[in-house]
This record gives C-alpha cells, structure tokens and sequence, in this order.
C-alpha cells in the first residue's frame, strides 16, 4: 500500500508540474501581469479530495518548490509559496465546513491565493496603491477558481477509485 501512495504522489507532482509548464508556455492576455489561470491548482484541489489535506498539502509544497526553481527564481516561488499557502489553508477550513461544494472551495483557493500575493508584494516593494491590483485579482481568482472547481469535479468523478 506505502508503495502505491508513493506512486500516485510522484505521478500527481509530475502532472502538477507538466501543467504549470504548459502555462508557462502561453502568455494569457489578462490585464494584470503575472496572472495564470492556475492550472497545476487542478492537481491539488484533486488531492484535497481524493487522498486528504496532508497529502494534498505536501504535494501543493512540493510542486511549488520545484516550479520555482526550474521556471522561476527566490522571488517568484516566495509568491507562489503564499499565495499557495493562504490560499490551501483557506480551501481546507472551507472544505471542513462543508458549506461549500469543490466548486466554492476552488474559488475561494483562487481568491486568496491572489490575496497572499497581493500581501507579499505590499510587504516586498513597500508600495501600497499595489492593493488597487485587487480588484482585477479577485475576479480572475472567482473565474479561474470556478473553472478549476469544475474540472477537478469532474476528473475526481473518474478517478477516485484511484484513490481508495
């Protein structure tokens, strides 16, 4: 059984990691730099529900260590580390609430990931009017994270036996 978790980890980091390759690769036309639509996030909020939140966690740790060091630099993983962080920890109360369906807890991950960055830039460039960014962020974190809410309720309809 060690041996299948092991297994389904690296697979689930990998996929994680060929998907924030992909973004990479094409410039989405959003109006704020740096925007994505966070398509490795597909892989975590799969994990949230499918394996649990340690493993979903470890895996969100590890796909954002190795991104940034082979796409990015100290600065862009410090980013995606607290965008990714607040934006778990708040996708794991909203999960345990059982208010919301993966859908609502995949929007709230994309909104506050944008809000840990947001945070992270304010403290790093010591700039305040960076907050009028927000706006913009909070509505594409709404639309990606439905997006992503969705497909990761599909695929988790396809593959949980996977994860039993």
């Amino acid at each position: 059984m060690k041996s299948k978790k092991m297994a389904t980890y690296g697979l689930l980091i990998a996929l994680a990691f060929i998907l924030s390759y992909i973004e990479s690769l094409f410039p989405f036309p959003f109006p704020v730099p740096g925007m994505k639509l966070g398509l490795a996030n597909l892989v975590v909020i799969t994990a949230l529900y499918g394996m649990g939140y340690k493993e979903a966690f470890v895996l969100s740790l590890i796909r954002i260590i190795l991104v940034g060091f082979t796409f990015g630099n100290l600065s862009t993983m410090v980013y995606s580390l607290a965008g990714g962080i607040l934006s778990f920890l708040v996708m794991l109360l909203t999960k345990k609430s059982k208010w919301f369906s993966m859908v609502g807890v995949s929007i709230a991950g994309g909104v506050f990931h944008n809000i840990g960055q947001i945070i992270i830039a304010i403290l790093t460039v010591y700039n305040y009017y960076i907050i009028t960014y927000l706006p913009f962020l909070l509505i594409t974190g709404v639309v990606t994270g439905a997006l992503i809410g969705i497909l990761g309720s599909l695929i988790l309809k396809r593959i949980q036996r996977f994860f039993l």
